[in-house]
Parts: C-alpha cells; structure tokens; sequence
C-alpha cells in the first residue's frame, strides 16, 4: 500500500513538471499580442489610434524600418504597437519594441534584452 502512495505521488510530480516545462516554451515561443496603429494619431488620453493590419509592413520591426506611408488622404505612419491596453479603437500603454514586448511578460523568458530604458 505504501508503494502505491508512493508511485502515485512520484507520478504527480513528474506530470506537474510536465505541466510547468511546457507552460514556459509556449509562453516564451509566442508573439506579443500586436495592434497596427497610426504613430501620427496619438491622443494624450486615448492613446494611438489602430488601423487596419494591412498598413503595417508584415516583417516590421521595433526600428521603424517596415512602417510605411499609406497614400490615403492623410497618409499613415503605421507601426506594430505591442502589449497595449485597447479601449474604443485606441492603444495605450504598449510599446513599439516588439523586444521590449517579449522581455516584459511570459514565465521564464529571461531574453537578451537590455535591463534600462
């Protein structure tokens, strides 16, 4: 009997482990959570407004090197916004690092980031 107690708890601890080890890499392999926003339509209260993902170069990164200017009436500097709260068609409180976005959250994603800002 106390074998039983004993194999069942070993197991427990090695599924639980299980649990945690993969709760990390898939925490540490996923993209931040991103919004396609108009740098140009920033609202002290509101934020940036969002704009359609088609504005946003695909491969952009935190440098500004993918954004482009759409030729609509206006034009739009539109850029990834990343980890942002979103509220009414706006985003606040995020970054444009897609680095700095990854080093902020996720369960033992330790990166290469830098530690100042």
């Amino acid at each position: 009997m106390a074998e039983t107690r004993r194999r069942l708890r070993s197991s427990t601890v090695v599924l639980g482990g299980m649990g945690v080890l993969a709760a990390a890499l898939s925490a540490c392999g996923s993209d931040p959570d991103r919004r396609c926003v108009d740098r140009d339509s920033y609202d002290y209260i509101n934020g940036y407004k969002i704009v359609a993902d088609k504005n946003c170069a695909s491969g952009s990164s935190s440098s500004g090197k993918g954004r482009k200017k759409t030729g609509k009436t206006k034009g739009t500097d539109a850029d990834w916004y990343y980890d942002a709260d979103v509220s009414s068609g706006y985003a606040d409180n995020g970054t444009f690092s897609r680095s700095e976005a990854v080093d902020r959250g996720g369960f033992g994603c330790s990166g290469s980031g830098s530690g100042g800002g």
